[in-house]
């Protein structure tokens, strides 16, 4: 037998190893916990339909967290997916009242979107300002763009065929949303893991200055994550839009927090350069079976709101406190 031969079983255990210490390993365990758990918990939990229903309390917030995952990676984020979506919402509401139909509507959303994301990218890019306080502003200056335009009312009247998109199934408790969540996870996946973007992502995470002098155009790179970002907030409006059937303008209050959470608890370092999809979409699903299991309880939402701040919280401190105890 070569050296060679001898060696292969020693990498496949090390690789083997590798992956069962990882941060997604340790997720999907505390996932397949909180499953059995919630089965536990409540006796309706494990009807289909409500499983079913449980997938809505991440879908649209996910389809966000996969363009933030790699905004995040590269070293940036974006504060104003939430006011997006409200911006992007309002728009549609305001042209079903003109008439428009249902494919004018997915055009409107996903348009507003990406000039969302045009304005914020152009003011990191091209003016140099911190993401995280363009971010801030915007998300002020869209939210309030739908108040001003809303105020106290709400907009409704949407086509059948346009909430189809937020309460369609495509096949018995299988969703439209959730099967769209399915591609649209495959598809990151794909551009961050096999791709040279997305392995421009990772070193313009690492190091933006070694990016550059490597060839890599790091600020188009950079634009083209918040284009991303603000389409896929509009997608997540088309979607949620269509599941409530009316915009009101404080449509996704507080879904930035949500979003970050989910990235950051999938193992995307908030500090940029690493991070996967698959640990996003296991992040997902935690965060859904949580908020539905709470749901089924009971449990108020204000109370949500606390267990996802202490999860982004101990997800951020939890590895800084690890290496300072093995110091130790």
């Amino acid at each position: 037998m070569s050296t060679t031969d001898r060696h292969i079983p020693d990498r496949l255990r090390s690789r083997l190893e590798q992956r069962l210490k990882s941060w997604e390993t340790l997720l999907l365990l505390v996932a397949i916990a909180i499953f059995v758990a919630n089965s536990f918990a409540s006796p309706y939990f494990l009807n289909a339909w409500n499983l079913s229903d449980a997938t809505f309390n991440f879908t649209e917030k996910a389809m966000i967290a996969f363009a933030m995952a790699l905004l995040i990676i590269s070293g940036e984020i974006d504060l104003s997916v939430a006011a997006i979506i409200a911006l992007a919402s309002t728009a549609m509401g305001a042209a079903v009242q003109m008439g428009v139909g249902t494919p004018g509507l997915v055009l409107i959303g996903l348009g507003v979107g990406l000039l969302c994301g045009a304005f914020n990218g152009v003011l990191v890019t091209r003016f140099g300002l911190p993401s995280i306080v363009v971010t801030i502003g915007t998300m002020s200056l869209f939210r309030g763009i739908s108040f001003i335009v809303l105020g106290d009312q709400a907009y409704g009247g949407y086509p059948s065929s346009f909430q189809w998109f937020g309460q369609g199934y495509i096949w018995w408790v299988i969703s439209f949303e959730f099967v769209l969540f399915g591609i649209i996870a495959a598809i990151y996946a794909v551009l961050l893991h096999k791709t040279n973007f997305g392995r421009a992502v990772y070193a313009i995470g690492n190091n933006p200055t070694g990016a550059m002098f490597s060839g890599i155009r790091v600020q188009r790179v950079k634009f083209t994550l918040f284009l991303l970002t603000g389409l896929m907030s509009g997608i997540a409006a088309v979607c949620l839009t269509a599941r409530l059937g009316s915009t009101r303008p404080s449509i996704a209050t507080g879904w930035e927090l949500e979003v970050v959470t989910m990235v950051v608890l999938g193992g995307v370092s908030i500090l940029g350069g690493s991070g996967t999809i698959v640990g996003v979409v296991i992040a997902a699903f935690v965060m859904g079976l949580v908020t539905f299991g709470l749901g089924l309880l009971n449990v108020p939402g204000i109370v949500m709101s606390i267990v996802i701040g202490a999860l982004l919280i101990g997800v951020i401190a939890l590895p800084r406190l690890w290496s300072m105890w093995r110091r130790a």
